[in-house]
Formats: structure tokens, sequence, C-alpha cells
């Protein structure tokens, strides 16, 4: 009856007592769960430092992983030229970090083969502009062959071991990829007209359509120009010599009354 009547609440005291005495036995569980059960279960204040696995063999890993309470698992592949094939390019977490126990370590694996891209349209660029379109696609450049052309560094094709290679064809990353470009001494397969009695502007006309570009202008300091046109009296290269593609043609100008002068003189004996 003693026990029976321990239990009752009849009084604010009777009430108290009881709140502390279950306030007591929740204390007690807490303090084992957290510090003794918890550590226990998680093995707390054991820890391992994460090894470097970089550059290693996948196949080495269960021998690695044997030795260590680690786990680890192959999540991706990828490709790094950096790396042999089928070796550990990445992991996470990364080493030198504490872990604990059973922590499971994932792991990036270098392909066997590389991944191809297609050769970028660099034809017509220049090699300074097509090797930097060359590397940004994480391809290499290797020789620039220099070939008779009158388009000085201006790519012409591009090759892959000795053998042409057209634009858009897919190679292995990193692949080496030679640069045929003009040596800007091509053939003189120009000739050039006579210009002898023309103006300026139907000069400048007649050069853009073979190719030729003005060059030096000469005109005599004591003769006024302004308002009036310029002709030709004086050319070089002369007329039906031979030059190439993109040669400038110098030019000697004056009023067409100097010119028509000039010609007179000059046919006298």
């Amino acid at each position: 009856m003693k026990n029976i009547k321990f239990f009752q609440t009849e009084t604010i005291g009777d009430l108290l007592k009881h709140l502390g005495i279950a306030f007591g036995i929740i204390f007690f569980i807490a303090i084992g769960y957290f510090y003794i059960y918890l550590p226990n279960a998680t093995n707390h204040g054991d820890v391992i430092t994460v090894p470097d696995l970089t550059g290693l063999p996948s196949g080495k890993l269960d021998s690695i992983f044997g030795s260590t309470e680690l786990r680890f698992e192959i999540s991706d592949t990828s490709y790094s030229e950096d790396h042999k094939p089928l070796a550990i390019i990445r992991q996470f977490p990364h080493a030198g970090s504490v872990v604990k126990p059973e922590r499971k370590i994932y792991l990036s694996v270098n392909r066997i083969h590389p991944p191809t891209v297609p050769l970028p349209a660099v034809i017509e660029e220049s090699v300074i502009n097509a090797s930097s379109i060359i590397r940004a696609n994480e391809l290499r450049v290797g020789k620039i062959i220099y070939l008779p052309s009158p388009f000085r560094e201006l790519v012409l094709e591009m090759q892959v071991n000795g053998v042409k290679i057209e634009i858009g064809t897919r190679v292995p990353k990193g692949t080496t990829v030679d640069l045929i470009a003009g040596d800007g001494a091509g053939p003189n397969d120009l000739v050039v007209n006579n210009l002898i009695g023309l103006d300026l502007k139907k000069v400048r006309l007649l050069l853009s359509a073979i190719n030729l570009h003005e060059g030096d202008i000469f005109i005599p300091e004591d003769v006024d120009t302004t308002g009036i046109a310029i002709y030709v009296y004086k050319q070089l290269p002369k007329a039906g010599d031979s030059a190439r593609v993109g040669d400038p043609v110098n030019l000697w100008l004056k009023p067409i009354d100097y010119v028509v002068k000039d010609s007179i003189e000059v046919e006298q004996p």
C-alpha cells in the first residue's frame, strides 16, 4: 500500500516530486545515449586521413583500400592527356581530408581512348588565328609548312601525320595538326597594265581588279592639285612588267596639262 501511495499525487509537492523523477530519468537516458551509445556507434574520435590516389592505376584500388577502413566507388570517367589510361584523375574527398572510417571515396578514372573533336574551320585564317583556334579545341599545333603562295601566313590546308585532313573530320583530342601556309612569294603571274594618262580614281579601280594595290604616290612640290584631277605620268613597275598578287605599284601624278607636256618632251629627239 505504501508503494501505491508513493505514486499517488495528492498535493503540489507530490506533483513536483514526480516531475523531478521523470526529468532525472530522461537526463540519465540522454547522457547514456550521447556519451556512451553514439561514440561507440559512430566511432567518435576515430578518423582517417584520405590518401592521394591521383595518378594511381585503378587496378590497384582493391589492394590499397584493403589495408584501410575506407571504401571507394568509381563515379565517372573522363579524359586527361597528362595521365595514363585507367589512372585516377580526380577524387572526392580530396587527398588530406579527415573522414570517418568506412567513408566512401568517389573516383574519376581516365578513359582508355581520348574523345574525338572535329577539326575547326581555319582555312584562309592567318597562322596566328588558326593556331589559337586549334588550341582552343584541345588540339596541338605542329609544324608550320610554307608553300609558294602570294598570300603570306594564310592557312591553305591542314595535315595530320602528313595526310591532308578536311575541316570537320573528327580526330582524338590532343592530336597534332600541321598547318600549310603561304610564304608570300608566289609566282610572278600578273602583268602590270599601262596606267600612264589615267586619273587616280580609275587607276585605283584597275589595280584592285588585278589584285595589286596603290603604292607610294609622288606629286611635284610646285604643282597645285587643289580641286583638279591628277593623272599618272610615270609608274613602277612599268607597263608589261610581272608582279605578284598584292604587290604595290608606285605612281607619279600631275594635272593633265603637265602629263601631255611631259609626253611631248619625251617624244622629241
